[in-house]
């Protein structure tokens, strides 16, 4: 009884809590979940939607545990896989004991931003919301844009940032602080992200298809890992992954003349590989294609983007 009772205390002095991270396409919301984390936990390009599905980054320190949710980019849906990511944000924000909205630079809220923003004002969680790419502008800017969101009248904090700079991502930590309750921890210290190995995979072969590629072929691209096998007698991971996409058209661009951009997705996920695992890493790439895979609902479920239930 006396060792539950300091597990108890122990817990007490912690405060936890999940915060959904929101916002359209390309403000910089994976990039700042990286940076809050202090590692890569969610693949980073310039493409518009990047993300998509919720990814758990857990930061800890002394005295509290905080449980981000990277959320898809808000955009009006194209396709059934644009149905679930729009899911995936409402499920997320709904669940969330915060909501952090991220802005960048913008001095007008268009269209997307304002239906956020009327989205949010019927939530009753915490509402802080960050702005980023600050690096971009200076204090007056800054001044007139914290101003602008303040007189919406719905936050109840507003901070202003650089992710890729790592400009007050402490004080924007310290002020999610405020609104956490105490309470014991839902993941062991130590851990960053409950994301499997099979999901980091593939999410970093997809991040490099991203940066390899460009306009509608990224976007009609998922990474199935086949296999991953550690082989302990040449210390080397091996492992074989399947790019699919929509039309042997893309096919042929991924590939790339002679094999070359294939090449140098492989290339570069596999030195990243090798980064996280501490190992040499054998990476065996294909390339096949199911047409209009977005809108078929079991080859979303099939590529992870749908939880079995």
């Amino acid at each position: 009884m006396e060792k539950l009772q300091n597990l108890l205390t122990e817990d007490a002095v912690c405060k936890t809590g999940f915060v959904s991270i929101v916002g359209r396409s390309n403000v910089g919301k994976s990039t700042l979940l990286n940076a809050m984390i202090g590692e890569k936990i969610a693949i980073t390009s310039d493409k518009p939607q990047t993300t998509r599905s919720r990814i758990k980054g857990i930061y800890n320190d002394e005295n509290s545990q905080i449980v981000f949710l990277d959320t898809p980019g808000v955009q009006k849906p194209k396709n059934k896989l644009g149905s679930y990511m729009e899911k995936e944000v409402k499920s997320s924000s709904s669940s969330a004991d915060v909501i952090l909205y991220v802005v960048d630079e913008s001095e007008n809220i268009g269209k997307l931003d304002n239906s956020i923003i009327e989205s949010l004002k019927k939530s009753k969680q915490p509402k802080i919301i960050a702005i980023n790419k600050i690096d971009k502008l200076n204090e007056e800017k800054i001044f007139q844009l914290i101003k602008m969101y303040d007189e919406i009248g719905i936050f109840d904090d507003i901070v202003p940032i650089s992710a890729i700079k790592k400009k007050n991502v402490s004080e924007l930590i310290e002020t999610i602080k405020k609104y956490l309750v105490y309470g014991p921890k839902y993941f062991p210290d130590g851990i960053s992200t409950d994301q499997s190995n099979k999901v980091m995979i593939s999410e970093i072969v997809r991040e490099k298809i991203l940066n390899y590629t460009d306009k509608e072929i990224p976007h009609g691209t998922a990474v199935e890992v086949e296999k991953i096998f550690d082989n302990k007698q040449k210390n080397m991971i091996e492992i074989s992954v399947v790019i699919y996409c929509e039309r042997d058209s893309h096919k042929k661009i991924i590939i790339g003349k002679n094999g070359r951009k294939l090449k140098g997705i492989g290339k570069s996920a596999r030195v990243e590989l090798e980064e996280i695992f501490g190992c040499k890493v054998f990476l065996e790439t294909w390339v096949k294609v199911k047409e209009n895979w977005r809108e078929n609902t079991n080859y979303i479920r099939e590529f992870g983007y749908i939880e079995e239930k």
